[in-house]
């Protein structure tokens, strides 16, 4: 029996017209669109389909959109089946903002819910740092623990962490301009493959995300959870969770702490998952579950002609 696994792309996967060709093909994915609208009281619909690029890309816009999207296809993959999702999968976990999107699918978070809080999320986080204030940068071909003792000498009396820990040898440091240009330097020295400065609105999972997560707790701690179908293994944490009264402060550890995703996919693999689908946009946790969960089938579940070879995958 197949033990399949699903994951949710995070920032940085959005596309205008995504999801688009999904809405038309299947009704359930087009009411995710329209109950995603109606919980935030505009047409975000109208801006993942027709963009532009720009707008979509603003942090407040691209987290709601990419959950939205996610779940259309989850939606839709439903809609084949017959049954829920999660009654066929191991666990699920999702990459940053993607832990929404595997809440929802798991069932223990609500759609519309969700979408507000990803609003929330997303404006807090822009207003957390002044802009030009933080950076994060990319650092390729070292060891998670080497990039940590980088990250922590380039720091000073500023912030510099290791922000995602993506694969073996495929890290992301957050933090203060200075301190990251410091980091790629020192990577640099220190043999990395590749240590380049991303393009992004703000220094995400560091400790300068404090603002946005005391700005985010009340929202979650007021929030319905429910205990989700399936495990969530948790950015945080790389372990299964299910207890629906500590997801809250998971989610709120998770503003300013490490994505373990290469620990996660540790986990699916102890969990024996041979099977993972990433729905969403994009291709990006695909070739991190290739690297990271040895032997397991990756399929990508983001347009209508890739349902096909979900269902008969699942059917397995």
């Amino acid at each position: 029996m197949t033990r399949p696994a699903a994951v949710f792309p995070g920032q940085g996967s959005q596309t205008a017209g995504m999801g688009r060709a999904l809405a038309d093909a299947s009704p359930a994915a087009r009411a995710v669109f329209e109950e995603v609208d109606e919980a935030l009281g505009e047409r975000l619909s109208a801006v993942i389909f027709e963009g532009p690029q720009e707008t979509l890309t603003l942090t407040e816009n691209a987290q709601p959109a990419l959950l939205a999207t996610s779940i259309a296809a989850v939606r839709a993959l439903e809609e084949r089946l017959g049954r829920p999702l999660a009654e066929r999968l191991v666990c699920v976990a999702g990459h940053s903002l993607g832990e929404y999107s595997a809440l929802v699918a798991a069932g223990a978070l609500g759609l519309a819910d969700a979408a507000r809080l990803l609003r929330l999320r997303g404006a807090a986080m822009q207003r957390a740092t002044p802009p030009g204030t933080g950076a994060m940068a990319a650092i390729l071909g070292l060891e998670a623990a080497v990039v940590v003792a980088i990250a922590a000498e380039a720091a000073g009396d500023e912030v510099c962490q290791l922000a995602n820990d993506n694969a073996d040898g495929q890290a992301v440091v957050s933090g203060h301009v200075a301190a990251v240009e410091r980091a790629v330097a020192l990577a640099k020295e220190r043999g990395a493959k590749r240590a380049v400065m991303l393009q992004v609105s703000a220094p995400f999972h560091c400790a300068l995300m404090a603002p946005a997560a005391e700005e985010l707790a009340p929202a979650l701690a007021a929030t319905r959870f429910a205990e989700p179908a399936v495990p969530l293994v948790a950015n945080v944490t790389a372990e299964p969770a299910r207890d629906p009264t500590l997801l809250p402060e998971l989610l709120v550890r998770q503003v300013t702490g490490r994505v373990r995703w290469r620990e996660s996919m540790a986990a699916m693999a102890r969990m024996r998952v041979d099977l993972v689908l990433e729905l969403g946009p994009g291709k990006v946790l695909s070739g991190l579950a290739k690297r990271g969960v040895p032997g397991a089938r990756v399929l990508s579940v983001g347009e209508p002609g890739e349902l096909d070879a979900a269902v008969a995958a699942l059917a397995g």
